[in-house]
């Protein structure tokens, strides 16, 4: 493949394609905007599931395991009983930040379209 065919710009590996896998998970984006948005990019554990209604304890800790893991979040741990976690923004989640608030940004902007999409069959929503 030629470097700028239509081929090559849709390999697996291709940059829209990363990006989306990285939002695979709602909760990947809705962790980093509550973070942002919220809580000032730090927050800690108790905290981020509260400001998260519907996300369990098991989901939420495998999302930030995740994002830890991909560079999006640092984990700090403050040896107190019980010891004190805490999640923080790294520069690239904050960089992720951007395009997630822009997104929010236009589903706020546009309830009326949301609206009119037909609910998936695994949707709450009804």
């Amino acid at each position: 493949m030629q470097p700028g065919t239509p081929d090559e710009e849709w390999r697996e590996d291709c940059a829209p394609r990363r990006v989306l896998e990285l939002f695979a998970t709602k909760w990947t984006s809705m962790v980093l905007h509550t973070l942002h948005a919220r809580h000032d990019g730090v927050a800690r554990t108790g905290v981020l599931q509260r400001s998260l209604p519907g996300i369990s304890k098991k989901m939420l800790t495998q999302t930030v395991r995740d994002m830890e893991a991909s560079g999006l979040l640092s984990r700090h741990v403050q040896s107190t009983i019980p010891p004190m976690v805490e999640y923080r923004l790294t520069d690239l989640g904050r960089r992720f930040v951007e395009p997630v608030e822009l997104l929010y940004g236009w589903g706020r902007d546009n309830p009326d379209a949301l609206d009119r999409l037909v609910p998936r069959r695994s949707s709450r929503r009804a």
